[in-house]
């Protein structure tokens, strides 16, 4: 009788393997034509910008986009399974869900008063 783990073990290392071997193969027989072009940054057709407005610091409201999709990723992630076993976990579950929920918007208020939602 084997150990439940060697398959496991065996396929981590086939994957350490390939991911190792793949980044290896690429440097040694991929081409090295660096020209200037290919080395500027590429935003959509037009001219590159040196840094960001403002000195080089993003907005916020890119963080606050960022933060958003997390938000309601997170949300999501976490409705899903509560909603398909909603009969089995019965009151329990309504008030961890809405304990949740009350727990998420404190997050979704902040972001909603620094103005994230507004796409001016």
């Amino acid at each position: 009788m084997t150990n439940p783990y060697v398959p496991v073990l065996m396929l981590m290392g086939v994957a350490l393997v390939l991911a190792v071997g793949g980044v290896a193969a690429s440097a040694v027989i991929g081409p090295r034509r660096y020209n200037r072009a290919k080395l500027d940054a590429y935003e959509c057709g037009i001219e590159p910008t040196p840094h960001a407005v403002g000195g080089g610091r993003l907005p916020v409201k890119y963080y606050l986009v960022a933060m958003t999709f997390i938000v309601f990723d997170i949300e999501v992630v976490f409705l899903y399974p509560w909603a398909v076993d909603f009969a089995a976990l019965a009151g329990f579950g309504l008030v961890a869900m809405l304990t949740f929920l009350a727990l998420i918007t404190v997050p979704f208020v902040y972001e909603w008063r620094r103005g994230g939602l507004t796409w001016v």
